[in-house]
């Protein structure tokens, strides 16, 4: 029953005792509970940065692989059309018939129409990866701040120190800042 009523302490979060000692003012556990409080909600919000920060990461590079392939994908495609644009050329150069001279010449028109709409296509595939190319590693570096700036605060909390405390803020506004230049492109 003891056990009981002591795991249910815990789970209704019953208030200390209100006769228990209190650290001196000042003292290096007061400093720390401090630090804790503080900390604890830092560090879920630098956790969330880097989370979302984590999946725009790899949202980026899925961009880049996947339009990669699918460029080499239209590269391939363009050239099948334009081998066979110069066969129904070429064909319809030798046709001894006028009416096969026109469809291959109908043909060969088709296939230069197909290339340059596969060109477009392909060109805005390289154009979208480039861009996410050059996005990607703002975002690693900011990520790389994010958990620089968690550490600061577990070793604020370990050393109870206020400078290591807002040192990891300064390591998070540069981790924010990269951020934004991933997303933005600022410059």
């Amino acid at each position: 029953m003891a056990l009981v009523d002591s795991v249910l302490g815990l789970l209704r979060k019953d208030p200390k005792d209100p006769d228990a000692p209190k650290p001196p003012v000042g003292s290096r556990s007061e400093r720390e509970a401090k630090i804790k409080d503080k900390a604890g909600l830092v560090i879920n919000i630098f956790a969330l940065l880097l989370a979302v920060n984590a999946w725009y990461g790899g949202k980026l590079s899925s961009t880049v692989l996947n339009n990669t392939i699918a460029a080499n994908n239209q590269w391939a495609w363009y050239q099948a059309k334009n081998v066979r644009e110069v066969l129904y050329t070429t064909s319809a150069m030798e046709a001894k018939v006028p009416e096969n001279k026109a469809k291959f010449e109908a043909e060969a028109a088709r296939m230069n129409s197909d290339k340059k709409e596969i060109l477009e296509k392909a060109t805005k595939l390289e154009k979208e990866r480039d861009e996410a190319k050059l996005r990607s590693p703002w975002i690693g570096y900011a990520n790389t701040a994010y958990q620089l700036a968690i550490v600061l605060l577990s070793a604020s909390i370990l050393a109870v120190s206020m400078p290591l405390f807002w040192g990891s803020f300064v390591v998070a506004g540069i981790g924010v800042l990269l951020s934004s230049q991933g997303l933005f492109l600022w410059f």
